[in-house]
């Protein structure tokens, strides 16, 4: 049986595809500027993962196996458009924050990785459930990553003044390196804490 809460903790945690696979670094380095653009990437993505798997999965018998991986970026294709026509319309601002990675997330490896290794092997059920986890995962690792990122960079979290005006401010973590920095500090505490919990690699 499928278990859910076991399916959506691996895509959080015990795989968490930002943290622990470090796969679909590209928008995890670009947009996290600011925890408002994490979240928005995060959710974009989440919404055409569990699109895309369950589309996938109902499809898996009747795709060939020659051509499983075009068809899974049709699918995928499918999803991001409806999406980037919802941004637009009722999200223009982040829509034009998060730019040409919205209509990059047709060839994200998480979603691509998850299409191959997941929903065209599994239940709709159980590919729903990982897309979700997968999605959740990587969601909030791009939320922590911004958030950190604005707060020392501008002192604010989601646009809230967080710290004083005496409190220098770290342009640095908002240009590319900060987001190296960030995200390689972020990568070493997830394994550490793994480690510590008897979660690592064995």
């Amino acid at each position: 049986m499928t278990n859910p809460m076991k399916i959506i903790k691996n895509g959080i945690w015990d795989e968490n595809p930002t943290l622990m696979q470090v796969i679909g670094t590209c928008p995890t380095l670009a947009v996290t500027t600011s925890a408002t653009n994490g979240v928005g990437m995060g959710i974009t993505t989440l919404f055409v993962l569990t699109c895309s798997n369950v589309a996938i999965s109902l499809l898996r018998r009747f795709i060939p196996d020659k051509v499983r991986i075009p068809c899974f970026v049709v699918v995928i294709a499918s999803f991001v458009t409806i999406v980037e026509f919802l941004l637009k319309g009722f999200l223009p601002e982040l829509n034009s924050a998060l730019g040409i990675f919205i209509p990059l997330i047709v060839v994200n490896c998480i979603i691509l990785a998850r299409a191959e290794a997941f929903a065209s092997k599994n239940s709709v059920a159980a590919a729903a459930f990982d897309g979700i986890g997968m999605g959740l995962g990587f969601t909030l690792a791009l939320t922590v990553m911004g958030s950190i990122r604005e707060l020392i960079g501008a002192g604010s979290v989601f646009g809230i003044e967080l710290l004083p005006e005496a409190f220098p401010r770290t342009m640095l973590m908002i240009l590319p390196p900060g987001a190296f920095l960030t995200y390689g500090f972020l990568i070493a505490l997830m394994k550490h804490i793994k480690e510590k919990t008897g979660g690592g690699n064995r």
